[in-house]
């Protein structure tokens, strides 16, 4: 766990010092990978309070939701509907991020 937050703060604290520059073609696609990535976490976080937390699918999960909803809104983008796509991967996977945290509030919370 240590070096689970420990790679957190290294993280942060990296974003904070270096300034990053997304390439212009990566751009539309960014957004949707980080809700993807946080789908996963809210995810992986729900598993763990209910004790069935495993790592490899953790990552497996994250790399494929980030790989597929980038994919989804590239194809949209081709078909001249990104837009419409990139709205609905968020809706989906906020529909599920709000589902694991409803299930980490009761777990926590009881309530």
């Amino acid at each position: 766990m240590i070096y689970a937050l420990l790679a957190l703060a290294a993280g942060i604290a990296a974003g904070v010092v270096f300034d990053v520059d997304v390439p212009t073609q990566v751009q539309p696609y960014l957004p949707i990978a980080v809700v993807a990535a946080l789908d996963a976490l809210f995810g992986g976080v729900r598993a763990h309070l209910d004790r069935r937390f495993d790592d490899k699918q953790f990552v497996v999960s994250l790399v494929f939701n980030v790989l597929i909803a980038a994919l989804i809104v590239f194809f949209g983008d081709l078909l001249g509907v990104g837009a419409q796509l990139s709205t609905g991967v968020v809706v989906v996977l906020g529909i599920r991020i709000f589902s694991n945290a409803a299930a980490i509030r009761r777990h926590l919370f009881s309530a």
